[in-house]
């Protein structure tokens, strides 16, 4: 059976990467597994190509670019660009594999665009940017000027939350993670 697709994207500091981890290590009965996107920066640490990402060079980026190969993609600096390749997300779903994608709220909404009804797109919102200043100010890892930063991002960011097919407020981290089980549970129960 072919997998399905979940989307699942949110500002800064909301909570979505600690939600999507949960589920995927709590749930292994909902088979997700991470698109692998392509990138054009080097390879950190001891990534692998093919296993954290693809690893492109600017130009080989730029030709998949031109072939329309991406379901999305984005130029965050020069040369320095992220993206999903539409042949390695069908490869996983011919394989069963429901795949996730943790996305920006651009490429969510592209995504869902291209898939329409085969894929679920979820939206973290924080309860408030106050609450997102509380967070960030918090994790203590940037300075008041990267912090100003997102929370400006978030509050734009916010504002593609209605192209979702789901908002969860993450105002209570148990509430948020339960509600997003029984989304994707409902979702994936009616493949």
């Amino acid at each position: 059976m072919r997998g399905k697709m979940l989307i699942v994207s949110a500002p800064s500091g909301s909570g979505k990467s600690t939600i999507v981890q949960w589920l995927m290590r709590e749930h292994p009965e909902l088979n997700l597994c991470f698109s692998i996107s392509c990138t054009s920066r080097p390879p950190r640490g001891t990534e692998k190509h093919g296993v954290e990402y693809f690893f492109l060079t600017p130009e080989e980026f730029r030709a998949k670019i031109r072939e329309e190969a991406f379901l999305e993609y984005e130029e965050v600096y020069h040369d320095r660009f992220y993206g999903t390749l539409k042949q390695q997300v069908e490869n996983q779903r011919a394989a069963g594999q429901n795949v996730v994608f943790d996305v920006d709220v651009k490429g969510g909404v592209n995504i869902k665009k291209y898939y329409g009804d085969e894929a679920l797109s979820l939206f973290i919102q924080p309860p408030s940017v106050d609450e997102l200043r509380r967070r960030l100010e918090h994790r203590a890892t940037d300075s008041p000027e990267a912090i100003a930063e997102r929370l400006a991002k978030a509050e734009y960011e916010m504002t593609f939350a209605q192209y979702f097919d789901n908002i969860i407020v993450n105002d209570d981290l148990e509430k948020a993670k339960q509600e997003t089980l029984r989304l994707v549970e409902a979702f994936l129960k009616n493949a």
